[in-house]
C-alpha cells in the first residue's frame, strides 16, 4: 500500500475471505463472499461487493448477484444483498450445499 491508498478495513486484522457460487436455476449463479474472524461495518461489505461485482464485470457478468455472509455463529449470522439471493444462500447454507474456497479480492 505504499502508493498513499487508504487501507480498505478499519479493523487492525484483515478479513480472511472464501467464495462460492449457489446455482439458481431461474437466473445466473448467486456469488457469495463468507466473511471468517472479523465483523466488518456496512461500508466495508458494499466496498467487497463492489471489487467482486468489478471482477465479476471483467469476465462479462454485468448483473451479478452478490451476497455477503459475516458471522460464525446463529445468533451472529448475517446476510447482506438482495432478499431473493439472501433467500437462495441461506437455503443452501442450511442444506450444506456450499463449497467454499479462499479468495482474495
Amino acid at each position: 500500500m505504499g502508493n498513499g491508498a487508504l487501507p480498505l478495513f478499519g479493523n487492525v486484522m484483515t478479513p480472511r475471505l472464501f467464495y462460492a457460487a449457489v446455482r439458481d436455476s431461474a437466473r445466473q449463479p448467486i456469488h457469495v463472499i463468507r466473511v471468517h474472524e472479523v465483523l466488518l461495518e456496512p461500508t466495508e461489505i458494499d466496498e467487497l461487493a463492489e471489487r467482486l461485482r468489478e471482477r465479476l464485470h471483467a469476465r462479462g457478468e454485468v448483473t451479478a448477484d452478490i451476497v455477503m455472509v459475516q458471522g460464525s455463529t446463529k445468533e451472529t449470522l448475517r446476510l447482506f444483498g438482495n432478499s431473493y439471493a439472501v433467500t437462495r444462500v441461506r437455503a443452501a447454507m442450511f442444506n450444506a450445499a456450499i463449497n467454499w474456497s479462499p479468495i482474495d479480492l
